[in-house]
C-alpha cells in the first residue's frame, strides 16, 4: 500500500444567516483544525448577492486553501460534520444557510459521483467564487476547462452577481 499523498485543496466558505462573518471566521478555524488537514490560505471575505433563490438575506463569502490527506469523500464527510456541528439545516436547495462548505477544487482532480462532484459544476459561473480564487491564485486552471480562474472570472457577467469586500477585511 503506497502512503497517501497530501493534496491542495480549495474550499468555498458561506453564510447568509446570523452573524455572518463570524460564522464564516469559526468555519475556517474548524477547517483549519481538522484531523490530516492544514489551512494554508484564505481570500478575504465578500458580500454577496443571493443567486437562485433570491429572496433572502446578502451571504458572506470567501475560500480557502488546504492541504489534506483525506480523501475527497473523507474530506467531503468532514465539511459536512462541520456544517452539522454549526447548525446547517437542509430544507431547500439555495436556501438561507448559517454555513456551507463547498469543496470547489481538489488538486486538479476530476469526481463525478452520486454525492460529489469536482470541480464544483457551478463555480465558473459563480462571481462569489471566481473573485477569491482570483485573490488567492489568478493563474490557477480550472481542471475541465482548461482556463485560468481569472479568465474565468473576466468572463462573467455581472448580473445578478454583486460581490463587495466585506468591511474590515
Amino acid at each position: 500500500m503506497s502512503p497517501a499523498l497530501i493534496t491542495r485543496v480549495y474550499v468555498g466558505v458561506g453564510s447568509n444567516m446570523g452573524d455572518k462573518l463570524s460564522n464564516c471566521r469559526k468555519a475556517v478555524r474548524l477547517v483549519g483544525g481538522m484531523e490530516d488537514t492544514s489551512l494554508v490560505e484564505r481570500s478575504p471575505f465578500y458580500r454577496t448577492e443571493p443567486l437562485g433563490l433570491t429572496d433572502q438575506d446578502w451571504y458572506v463569502n470567501g475560500v480557502i486553501g488546504i492541504q489534506t490527506y483525506l480523501s475527497p469523500q473523507d474530506l467531503l464527510r468532514s465539511l459536512l460534520s462541520i456544517e452539522t456541528h454549526m447548525g446547517r439545516v437542509r430544507n431547500e436547495r439555495w436556501g438561507p444557510r448559517i454555513i456551507d462548505l463547498d469543496i470547489l477544487l481538489y488538486g486538479n482532480r476530476v469526481i463525478d459521483e452520486t454525492n460529489l462532484t469536482i470541480p464544483h459544476p457551478l463555480m465558473h459561473r459563480r462571481r462569489f467564487v471566481l473573485i477569491p480564487m482570483v485573490q488567492l491564485d489568478p493563474d490557477l486552471i480550472h481542471p475541465v476547462l482548461g482556463r485560468t480562474m481569472k479568465e474565468l472570472s473576466d468572463d462573467l457577467s455581472g448580473e445578478g452577481q454583486a460581490v463587495a469586500p466585506v468591511d474590515g477585511e
